[in-house]
C-alpha cells in the first residue's frame, strides 16, 4: 500500500520543503524533476501547481495534499482539511485605483449601476471573487440574485454583464485602471498594490497552507493510518516551531522557586547531577517562543549552564489518536 502525496510547486515551495524536512529524515529531490522522495518509500511525493492540487486531492489521484486554503475554497473541491500548516499567510483583498473616491467595493458596484456602467474586475480566483461580490448589499439590490459574468479564453458563464469577473494569468495588480477597474488578488504585505498606486477597499479571506485529504482515502483502513503518520509527523515539526526546549543547572535552594516561575508543556523534568550530592540540580523543559523573553530575567538569577534549542518536532501523540479515531 502507499499513498500519494502531492505538494506545491512555486511560491509556497520553499517553506514545504523547510516543513518537510523537519518531518521526515531524509528529503530529496532530483532537479529537473517533479519527484520527491522521502525515507518512507510507502509514500509517493510530487510537485503540482497549488491551484491544481485540491481537485486532484479531490478526484482521487492523490491521497493528500499541501495547498492553500484559498485554492481549496476556489475549485470547490471536496477534501478534508487535516491541518493548518501556518506558512503562507496571504490575504486575498479587493482593491482598486487609490484615486478613486470609493471607500469600498460596494460603493463602487452601486455608483457603477446608478450611472449604467459596466464594471469589471480581473482575478485569478473567479469563483471566489464572485461569491464575493454576489453578497455586496449594493449588488443585491441592484442585480439581485444574477451572478456576475465570468470571462475567459475558454468559458463565459453568469448572466449579469453589468459586473464581470475576467480571469487574470499575472500581474493582476497591474490591469487597473487601462483593462478592468477593480481587481481581487492575493497580497502578503500591500506593498506591490500601493506601488501600483492602489488601495485596498476589502478584504476577501485570509488563507495559510493546509494539509487536505481525500475523503475515500480516509476511509480506507490501510491508507488512513499513513495519512496520520504523516499529519503526526508535520503537526510534531508546525508545533516544534513555536517553542524552545530548555536544558538548565539550579542549586538546590533555589529549585523549588525556579519551578514555580518556570513554564513548560506539562512538568518539568528534574534529575539530580552525578556527584553533586543533591546539592545541584538538571532541569529540562519546554517553553513557548513567546514566554523565552520572560523567563530569561528570572533564569538569570537563580539558574546556570542554560542551553536552549529550537525542537525539531514536538509529536502529541494523544491528541494525533484522537483525530485518527474520529
Amino acid at each position: 500500500m502507499q499513498v500519494r502525496f502531492a505538494i506545491p510547486k512555486g511560491s509556497l515551495e520553499e517553506a514545504t520543503f523547510r516543513l518537510l524536512e523537519r518531518s521526515w529524515t531524509r528529503v530529496t529531490r532530483k532537479s529537473r524533476t517533479y519527484r520527491v522522495f522521502l525515507d518512507d518509500p510507502s509514500i509517493l511525493v510530487k510537485m503540482l501547481r497549488p491551484q491544481e492540487i485540491p481537485t486532484l486531492v479531490s478526484e482521487g489521484l492523490y491521497d493528500v495534499g499541501i495547498t492553500g486554503r484559498d485554492w481549496v475554497g476556489e475549485t470547490g473541491a471536496d477534501v478534508e482539511p487535516l491541518l493548518d500548516l501556518e506558512y503562507g499567510r496571504i490575504s486575498l483583498v479587493a482593491a482598486f485605483p487609490e484615486k478613486y473616491r470609493y471607500r469600498t467595493l460596494d460603493s463602487m458596484v452601486d455608483d457603477y449601476a446608478e450611472r449604467g456602467r459596466t464594471l469589471r474586475i480581473s482575478s485569478e480566483y473567479l469563483t471566489t471573487a464572485s461569491a464575493f461580490v454576489k453578497k455586496l448589499p449594493s449588488y443585491v439590490k441592484r442585480h439581485g440574485a444574477k451572478s456576475p459574468l465570468i470571462v475567459t479564453p475558454w468559458l463565459r458563464t453568469g448572466t449579469n454583464r453589468a459586473v464581470q469577473i475576467h480571469l487574470s494569468f499575472g500581474a493582476t495588480e497591474a490591469k487597473p485602471p487601462d483593462d478592468v477597474d477593480a481587481i481581487v488578488d492575493v497580497t502578503e504585505t500591500g506593498t506591490t498594490l500601493r506601488q501600483n498606486k492602489l488601495r485596498i477597499a476589502d478584504r476577501v479571506m485570509e488563507s495559510t497552507a493546509h494539509l487536505i485529504a481525500n475523503p475515500r482515502s480516509l476511509r480506507d483502513t490501510a491508507k488512513r493510518g499513513k495519512i496520520f503518520d504523516i499529519v503526526t509527523l508535520l503537526r510534531g515539526a508546525v508545533r516544534g516551531q513555536r517553542y524552545l526546549h530548555v536544558y538548565l543547572n539550579v542549586e538546590g535552594r533555589n529549585l523549588k522557586r525556579l519551578l514555580r516561575d518556570l513554564p513548560s508543556l506539562k512538568r518539568p523534568t528534574v534529575s539530580p547531577l552525578a556527584g553533586e550530592g543533591g546539592g545541584w540540580y538538571g532541569v529540562n523543559t519546554v517553553i513557548l517562543k513567546s514566554e523565552y523573553h520572560k523567563v530569561i530575567p528570572r533564569l538569570r538569577r537563580t539558574a546556570q549552564g542554560l542551553v536552549v534549542h529550537e525542537p525539531r518536532q514536538i509529536l502529541d501523540l494523544e491528541e494525533v489518536k484522537r483525530d485518527e479515531e474520529n
